[in-house]
């Protein structure tokens, strides 16, 4: 199959327009198009204008309708004359949105690339001080509307195996709507009303974590009753509840993230 022009993936990082890598800059500089798609995350600090001013490039916004109900095709279509860069949050290939693009794209006879960003993954991982190859499944909790079970069961199999869990909150960037973290866990809570399993009670431990990545980060560490009253300030917002704990890691979220001093004596 004879290829055509391609699609350049780029991470824009966590925060702002500073989170995007020299390399991604680079491929910014000298695509024919750029595109860039801002509803999968929150970039709190993130200004187009002045992106676009040390890109020294005009950047198109791509919807959430034309990546996923028109499988990207203003994006194809630009990358089958030459080279086109999608400006996504984070780490590009995290949403499965983008595998789909890229996937589409490879068949079409479009080569692609990846220049990776900061994923909040690794990062709220990483200020937690928590082991990151103790960590299950990751699992993202719904608005109450959309209300499922997953996240319980979820954690409940992390924590089956000692294991720590990950917990997104659900967005909606267009309507400038996050899940706030004691959202979060109010809607455990209900659950735990119900199945009864001792998984999101107020003596519960959890690690909540705001605006990772940026220059005021929040982590604070505590049993459920405290971090349902703590403020945890604007989003971006995500949550850990912790499995069987190291002594390295007790004395990480103690020391980093303000925890109780009891828990030392909950080590393995």
């Amino acid at each position: 199959m004879k290829l055509l022009g391609e699609v350049v993936f780029v991470g824009l990082g966590l925060n702002d327009e500073m989170g995007i890598s020299l390399r991604g800059l680079q491929e910014v500089r000298t695509a024919d198009r750029v595109f860039a798609e801002l509803y999968t995350s929150l970039l709190p600090d993130f200004s187009m204008q002045h992106f676009e001013r040390i890109s020294e490039t005009k950047i198109t916004f791509v919807s959430r309708e034309e990546l996923e109900e028109r499988n990207g095709e203003t994006i194809l279509e630009a990358a089958e004359a030459g080279k086109v860069v999608l400006l996504v949050p984070g780490d590009p290939l995290i949403a499965t949105t983008h595998v789909t693009l890229r996937i589409e794209a490879q068949k079409r006879g479009i080569k692609t690339r990846v220049v990776h960003g900061a994923s909040a993954l690794s990062a709220v991982i990483g200020l937690s001080g928590l082991h990151n190859y103790k960590f299950g499944k990751t699992v993202t909790i719904p608005f109450p509307e959309n209300y499922s079970e997953t996240p319980y069961r979820v954690i409940a199999q992390n924590r089956r195996f000692g294991l720590h869990t990950l917990c997104l909150l659900d967005i909606q960037t267009d309507e400038k709507r996050y899940l706030s973290i004691n959202e979060g866990l109010k809607a455990l809570m209900k659950i735990e009303q119900k199945r009864k399993k001792g998984i999101a009670t107020i003596d519960t431990l959890v690690v909540g974590i705001a605006r990772a990545g940026s220059e005021s980060p929040i982590v604070k560490a505590g049993l459920m009753e405290s971090i349902l009253a703590y403020d945890f300030g604007k989003p971006p917002y995500s949550m850990i509840f912790p499995g069987k704990l190291h002594f390295m890691e007790a004395e990480a979220l103690i020391v980093l993230a303000s925890g109780p001093e009891d828990l030392r004596r909950m080590t393995e």
